[in-house]
């Protein structure tokens, strides 16, 4: 079973990522597929054209090509409005798509050209695992620190405070929504500057194992509308964590609760991808990464990782070349067939939705 594979150079705005490395692009060749590379498309990466070209890519010039050549596209992120065209009737699309946030038009280019789209962030082990989705989680969860630790400070608009503090001086609240992969890394990074931790989950078991992960440092909270309005008040910084693969993140913080907190308090909403968990959030950029509403600093930059491109690639590569390998070999509809964790990040399939439960 051989396939043409496209990888194309990411369109949207900071996002450097490239759908496969050289790495992986020469266990695919080395298999009998072929690869065609969109010229640069690893170049925010690190990854150049002689890189891909030595494991035995063709490049191609022209973006369209690298879809209307291709049966299976590799993307990072959802493809853009003129990316959807190019696609192949009945082609496999394989990304990040998170399409419960997608726009209605998006779903219905890809229903009327019956692609099966494939979502990373939603192929799901027996054990509850998601491997792909992983990785990416903690590059965000590590990431929050080190941005909220740049925004605190005066001359970004934050509240000009230290994160550890000093002597004398009490360290930064932090307050994590979510116990997951992201509010684990978050935590043990804020932690690691010296802040003082609180996380909220729903699950006790959860709460359980990442203050074991934590080393009983950090403080926990079952989530509760009220417990959530508590912690909010005190908060420095909050940080939104929460999925449900499959589905829009549920609105945990509410309005009022962003009117309860300190003046020039920073919320950074990691759920923002699959619509955010704060009443008050709305999509930011690297370029603007921040906005001012009801006196709280905001941020809600869906591709954190992006920025940390060569990391971000190597890792989801790694954790995605077995479920694509057995893709290609056996052909979609076989693969899920065999494997059910392929079955469950099946999001369209032959003109229907499957696995997904849309935002409107």
């Amino acid at each position: 079973f051989k396939m043409y594979i496209g990888i194309p150079r990411e369109k949207r705005p900071f996002e450097y990522r490239v759908g496969m490395s050289p790495a992986g692009v020469e266990i695919l060749t080395k298999a009998g597929h072929t690869c065609f590379v969109e010229h640069d498309a690893g170049r925010g990466a690190g990854f150049s054209d002689r890189e891909y070209e030595r494991a035995g890519a063709h490049i191609v010039y022209a973006p369209e090509e690298a879809f209307a050549r291709a049966d299976l596209v590799l993307k990072v992120a959802r493809p853009m409005d003129s990316e959807m065209e190019w696609l192949r009737d009945g082609a496999i699309l394989m990304g990040l798509l998170h399409l419960p946030s997608a726009r209605q038009h998006k779903i219905d280019v890809l229903l009327e050209k019956n692609i099966t789209a494939i979502s990373y962030e939603q192929i799901l082990e027996p054990d509850g695992s998601r491997p792909v989705l992983r990785p990416f989680s903690q590059i965000g969860g590590a990431m929050t620190a080190q941005v909220a630790a740049r925004l605190l400070q005066s001359d970004m608009g934050g509240k000009g405070i230290l994160l550890g503090g000093v002597p004398g001086v009490p360290p930064a609240e932090v307050v994590i929504l979510g116990g997951g992969v992201v509010g684990t890394y978050a935590a043990r990074a804020f932690l690691g500057l010296g802040a003082h931790v609180t996380v909220l989950d729903i699950n006790v078991d959860t709460l359980t194992r990442i203050t074991e992960r934590c080393d009983n440092r950090i403080v926990t909270m079952v989530s509760t509308p009220r417990n959530i309005s508590r912690v909010s008040a005190y908060a420095d910084v909050l940080i939104g964590a929460v999925l449900v693969p499959g589905q829009r993140a549920p609105i945990l913080v509410t309005r009022e609760m962003v009117q309860s907190m300190k003046p020039r308090s920073l919320i950074m909403d990691v759920s923002i991808d699959e619509g955010g968990c704060v009443e008050t959030s709305r999509p930011t950029t690297h370029e603007r990464p921040i906005y001012v509403e009801e006196g709280v600093l905001h941020y809600c930059v869906p591709n954190m990782p992006g920025v940390v491109a060569r990391t971000a690639t190597h890792a989801f590569v790694n954790a995605v070349m077995l479920y694509l390998l057995e893709i290609v070999e056996k052909g979609a509809a076989k693969a899920m067939r065999d494997n059910p964790a392929i079955e469950q990040a099946v999001t369209t399939y032959r003109g229907d939705l499957r696995h997904i439960t849309r935002l409107n």
